[in-house]
């Protein structure tokens, strides 16, 4: 293989040597002490670099071509709003001139304060309650003003627009009319239920899993923005949700009673939760599937893009058609 068409086939992330990532957080006047570490990090790459006399930073280099420059500075406001309003959220950090977004050798990146904690458990209540707190506050803030440059959760943006590209470029032949028979269905329930129900829109967070929750002594950080968007309320709440109806109506209803401390729990969005979901389900797959040029996702998820991996996910949309048709959560007052 020639030089130029090795060149052609290399990854803009590939140049993200530990001394390349030194060198970029250097540039904005820190002192590095060598110690580079690769944080779990798919869509971006990040990672924790030691700094001299000071504690370690985590720095965080945006994928090219994924956010405008406008998108990402309007994502880092929305986190400067939060912190603002005492909200543990981590924001990123700016240099004397309140810049946020910094470049170095044609990538973007942010710098954050690191923050350590793990998982929390969406089992427990009280954690439940307290995290229903923080998204109450979150969510006052995020529906003063609209995103102007973000994009909308939706079911063309999560759903239509995904499809094609898995159908175009991915699924097996043997599955394609199985696939589009089934994602038809769910799409035009996903439709019925989001146009029945006339969601407003409010800036969220936008994912909520319990990977971008860093709980320590008693308490939430929310991390990693990236996905915040226009979307309903519930989007930040349903992901808290698992197991059986019987479970997740317990579930609901802890967060409902941290949340309505500080303003009304959207329970009239409550039906649009699996609706939500089916949408999450169809955007993971097309996310691999995007992104499966990119070497680190080959070696993370080896079980992705085989025969198996489409039967179970054929399975999985069939099993949530009809989850579209089971009576959807509810509350006690």
């Amino acid at each position: 293989m020639d030089e130029s068409h090795s060149q052609q086939n290399r990854h803009p992330f590939d140049g993200l040597t530990p001394d390349t990532v030194m060198d970029a957080v250097e540039s904005l006047g820190f002192v590095c002490d060598c110690r580079v570490f690769a944080l779990n990090s798919y869509e971006n790459r990040v990672y924790q670099v030691g700094i001299e006399e000071r504690d370690p930073l985590v720095v965080k280099f945006y994928r090219p071509q994924r956010w405008s420059d406008a998108q990402i500075l309007e994502e880092h406001q929305f986190c400067f709003e939060l912190v603002k309003q005492d909200l543990p959220v981590v924001a990123p950090w700016r240099d004397a001139n309140g810049q946020s977004l910094f470049f170095y050798q044609g990538s973007r990146f942010a710098l954050f304060k690191r923050r350590g904690g793990h998982a929390p458990e969406f089992d427990d209540t009280e954690n439940l309650r307290v995290l229903g707190r923080v998204l109450g506050r979150m969510h006052a803030v995020g529906s003063r003003v609209p995103f102007q440059h973000r994009p909308t959760l939706n079911s063309t943006t999560f759903g239509y627009s995904r499809v094609d590209l898995i159908r175009e470029r991915f699924i097996p032949a043997e599955y394609r009319a199985t696939y589009e028979a089934i994602t038809h269905d769910l799409l035009q329930g996903v439709d019925t239920i989001l146009g029945r129900l006339s969601l407003p829109l409010i800036r969220t967070h936008g994912d909520c899993h319990a990977g971008n929750i860093l709980w320590r002594d008693g308490a939430p950080n929310f991390v990693d923005f990236d996905d915040a968007r226009m979307a309903p309320a519930i989007q930040d709440l349903w992901m808290m949700l698992s197991g059986d109806q019987a479970r997740q109506q317990q579930q609901v209803q802890a967060l409902m009673e941290g949340y309505e401390m500080f303003q009304p729990f959207p329970v009239a969005q409550l039906p649009a939760v699996e609706a939500l979901r089916s949408l999450r389900m169809i955007h993971y797959a097309s996310w691999l599937a995007e992104r499966w040029d990119d070497p680190t996702f080959p070696v993370h998820f080896p079980w992705f893009n085989t025969m198996h991996y489409w039967g179970e996910h054929l399975l999985q949309l069939r099993e949530q058609l009809a989850a579209l048709n089971e009576p959807p959560l509810s509350v006690f007052y």
